[in-house]
């Protein structure tokens, strides 16, 4: 290995443990906001997620996140509706 890359392996090692320690928080307590917009719990790590209108909301797939950013203020509404008629417990 070149003395020039032991020192660019040890940096992408260390930035890789820093993102995977920061765990991103989300709105819904982590729920999959495309989800609970279509009356369904779905638990996510968040990995996959936008931000909208300052606000972090997470989804547990790609497909879901585009489905939800087509429409967001109106899928917005029907989530929150859903996740506030929901008992929590």
């Amino acid at each position: 290995m070149s003395a020039f890359s032991t020192p660019a392996l040890a940096v992408a090692f260390v930035l890789g443990v820093v993102t995977t320690a920061y765990a991103v928080t989300g709105q819904f307590n982590n729920q999959c906001s495309w989800g609970l917009a279509n009356h369904q719990h779905v638990k996510t790590d968040c990995t996959i997620n936008s931000t909208y209108k300052g606000s972090t909301y997470c989804f547990g797939s790609q497909e879901a996140q585009t489905n939800f950013m087509k429409s967001p203020d109106e899928n917005l509404v029907k989530a929150q509706a859903f996740y506030k008629s929901e008992p929590k417990g």
